[in-house]
């Protein structure tokens, strides 16, 4: 008699894990998806800063049941860096820079009152529903700090 009940109820959970199987197939023929991830570091340097620019992407395409979607989200950081030391920007009173890629760009603008404490500066952003940066992108950069300025270019470390 166990052994009856034991193989009645074995048949029951076999039955209702291939129900469930079922449904999973059709939801996943109906919604098909397909997500790819951008993940790009751009480095470059000029005489006196050093600069790195990372984005990350999520676009994702969608079809369901015939009707096509697409949607991505991104952010980016750039992280520039004075390759001299706090004492030599212990005069400084000015700080512009900004970034331009092919999609968008970036600036940020400080003002000193005291000399600064660190040596790295950081401009961070996001978006829903924008362009996307691609990876063979030249990034611009151009960084005026009171009377000096440079301009220098950022290229992705994986090309």
């Amino acid at each position: 008699m166990k052994k009856i009940l034991t193989l009645l109820f074995t048949i029951l959970v076999l039955t209702a894990c291939t129900e469930v199987t079922k449904d999973e197939v059709t939801k996943d023929e109906v919604t098909k998806k397909e997500v790819t991830n951008n993940n790009y570091k751009f480095i470059g340097e000029s005489e006196h800063w050093d600069a790195v620019y990372s984005y990350k992407g999520t676009e994702t395409w969608e079809d369901n049941d015939g009707t096509k979607t697409y949607s991505n989200e991104d952010s980016d950081e750039l992280v520039l860096k004075y390759k001299g030391t706090l004492e030599e920007l212990s005069s400084m009173r000015n700080l512009e820079y900004s970034y331009t890629t092919s999609s968008s760009s970036g600036a940020s603008t400080m003002e000193f009152t005291e000399p600064p404490r660190e040596l790295i500066f950081t401009s961070k952003s996001s978006s829903e529903g924008g362009a996307k940066v691609n990876d063979d992108e030249v990034i611009q950069v151009n960084v005026k700090w009171d009377e000096f300025e440079e301009s220098f270019e950022l290229h992705n470390k994986e090309k």
